[in-house]
């Protein structure tokens, strides 16, 4: 090897390391209140209260233990998954995937569309599941009280506990 080759193979050896380095989503956390930001992925922290109006979520958003989420008007890219949680609220919201609530609290999804499965399991609190457009399934298992509500739109099928919504 000459001596000009050798810079020339360590900055192509630099430059490949650069390119394969992925993009990294970042997460924000939420106490408080967003409005019409648009943020990657949103987490709620434990025992946290967040309100979101208009907010754009272009990856997960995610509820943790005792917190509380209160959404409105959101398009949510991804996911929302709320495990353990005090209270989840969304209304007029888009969902890109799907709604996952369990071994939490109370609950209210009302006017939402959302493209993938909406799943409630082993929630005790109240749960209000009412006149949603939900393209995949409608699945409830294990909540105490049963969920209520009534005029969803269900592409997929109603299930245990949601089969009358």
């Amino acid at each position: 090897m000459n001596r000009l080759s050798l810079p020339v193979v360590v900055a192509g050896l630099a430059f490949a390391g650069a390119a394969a380095a992925p993009a990294a989503a970042e997460e924000r956390s939420c106490r408080g209140s967003l409005g019409a930001v648009t943020v990657d992925n949103l987490r709620v922290p434990q025992g946290a209260t967040c309100t979101l109006t208009g907010t754009r979520v272009k990856g997960t958003l995610k509820v943790e233990r005792a917190a509380t989420l209160r959404a409105s008007n959101v398009r949510v890219v991804g996911n929302v998954q709320a495990e353990n949680h005090k209270q989840v609220n969304l209304s007029g919201s888009t969902v890109g995937g799907s709604v996952q609530v369990k071994q939490g609290g109370g609950s209210s999804l009302s006017g939402n569309t959302v493209d993938g499965d909406v799943q409630y399991f082993t929630n005790r609190g109240t749960i209000t599941i009412r006149s949603n457009r939900i393209d995949g399934n409608l699945q409830c298992k294990e909540n105490q009280p049963a969920p209520t509500g009534a005029g969803n739109v269900v592409q997929g099928n109603k299930e245990d506990q949601c089969r009358r919504l």
